[in-house]
């Protein structure tokens, strides 16, 4: 169904009905609804983009600030007199709900860092599985259609607690702020101590921050590359992410924000409701989904929609995302049918609101994250929960895993043997060496059990 018009008070939210049906696995994830366009149809455009920032550094940035942003910019560099304005310009309110964000997301945070393992495998012959956080991060904030200082904390506090010594953050320039990121996200990574900050939005901060920039104007300026780029942001940033993979690390790719409802009889339609808003409210191509087992369910919901997307106050952005391709009712036959359709679709955020809903997450395989029951809705993980709203989106969370702590760290095995541990394994190095045509390989470890050696 085709979106509305603006001036249509209706949500088109579509119906797949699979009951009673039987699908392969490949059938079952192509019958799932998904936006028309993906990160691919983006590919050549974004390709494009980072070949220029690499070509031309400064040049290319300012030019795709002018024509991106409206802003005329020398250095995207925010000078550390803007970060503290913003901090002491910071509402109250703001200021203690940020805080709260932080202890909450610290305390998980600290709890993910995993212990080095040693290990004894025989005698003498030592392991460890040791780790180690990346040198340097470029953190992406998107900025345009909302403001996301939350973003700021779920990028810098898992960074933080993995033990990153130089951190980099990139968010779009504002127009209305002086060509600098809103002053909210400002103020909450100084809150957090961060101050490199770059007034980057895009694909070309994903470039910047992955290739680095030279500044040839004789400042000094340099934007240093990273090891990691993590972050959320639409399609264009999900898109440059992908493609800047295997030059720098990334968390997964965390595009235009999607929410999956499992429910039965014995939800809340006006809860579900409110909860597939809140995430249509984020972009015109955000996905909204309730899989249920009750038509009687299903109906209520979306008279629920109509009545909250014509209050709501993004109302035309709401009926874009909830009348796409992207989004709509699943019929299913049951609650365990539900569950197979849910890990086909591996959505962003998952909601359980069924019966045993506890029951029934610990049964889902593939999703960024689960919201379990009617009182933890995806507002709260997006906020204050303390898990991280940087989530695998479009499928990915069948293979992919959310930002979290291990995302800043590499694991470095350490192997130490003595001469008798070696001894032990020396004919069978020797024989597999052989196998595989690699004599060289048998020979290194011959040569020290020869006369002379030491």
């Amino acid at each position: 169904m085709n979106p509305p018009s603006s001036t249509s008070p209706t949500v088109g939210f579509r119906t797949i009905d699979l009951r009673g049906r039987t699908f392969s696995p490949g059938d079952l994830k192509r019958a799932m609804p998904r936006a028309a366009a993906d990160a691919r149809s983006s590919e050549a455009a974004v390709q494009a983009i980072i070949d220029d920032v690499r070509a031309r550094g400064i040049e290319t940035l300012r030019e795709l600030a002018l024509r991106f942003d409206g802003v005329e910019q020398e250095h995207p560099r925010v000078p550390a007199e803007v970060v503290d304005a913003a901090l002491a310009g910071l509402d109250d309110d703001v200021r203690a709900a940020l805080e709260e964000a932080i202890r909450r997301a610290r305390v998980f945070a600290r709890a993910q860092v995993p212990d080095d393992v040693d290990v004894q495998v025989a005698p003498g012959a030592h392991l460890t599985h040791k780790w180690i956080p990346v040198d340097r991060v470029g953190l992406y904030v998107p900025g345009g259609l909302a403001v996301y200082p939350s973003s700021v904390v779920m990028n810098v506090v898992p960074a933080q607690a993995a033990g990153v010594g130089s951190i980099a953050l990139a968010s779009p320039p504002q127009k209305e702020f002086g060509g600098w990121p809103h002053p909210v996200i400002l103020a909450a990574a100084a809150m957090l101590g961060i101050t490199e900050v770059y007034a980057m939005g895009g694909a070309q901060a994903v470039a910047a921050l992955a290739y680095g920039i030279r500044d040839h104007s004789g400042t000094g300026r340099d934007i240093d590359p990273v090891d990691v780029v993590t972050g959320p942001g639409n399609v264009f940033v999900a898109t440059a992410k992908r493609l800047v993979r295997g030059q720098v690390g990334i968390d997964s790719e965390a595009g235009t924000t999607e929410i999956a409802v499992l429910a039965d009889a014995s939800a809340d339609p006006d809860l579900v409701a409110a909860d597939l808003v809140s995430q249509a409210e984020h972009d015109p191509q955000a996905a909204s989904v309730l899989v249920t087992d009750s038509e009687e369910l299903a109906a209520a919901v979306v008279r629920a929609l109509e009545a909250r997307a014509a209050r709501t106050r993004h109302a035309e952005r709401v009926r874009t995302a909830l009348s796409g391709p992207q989004s709509g009712v699943i019929l299913v036959d049951d609650v365990e049918h539900g569950i197979a359709v849910c890990d086909a679709y591996a959505a962003e955020h998952l909601e359980i609101q069924t019966i045993d809903a506890a029951e029934v997450a610990g049964r889902i395989r593939n999703a960024g994250a689960v919201f379990i029951g009617a009182y933890s809705p995806v507002s709260l993980g997006d906020y204050c929960a303390g898990s991280n709203h940087v989530l695998p989106t479009s499928g990915t969370a069948a293979f992919a895993s959310g930002l979290n702590v291990t995302t800043f760290l590499r694991a470095v095995q350490l192997v130490h043997y003595d001469r008798e541990a070696l001894r032990e394994v020396a004919s069978s190095i020797l024989s597999l060496a052989e196998a595989e045509n690699l004599p060289a390989h048998g020979e290194a470890v011959a040569a020290r059990f020869e006369a002379g050696a030491s």
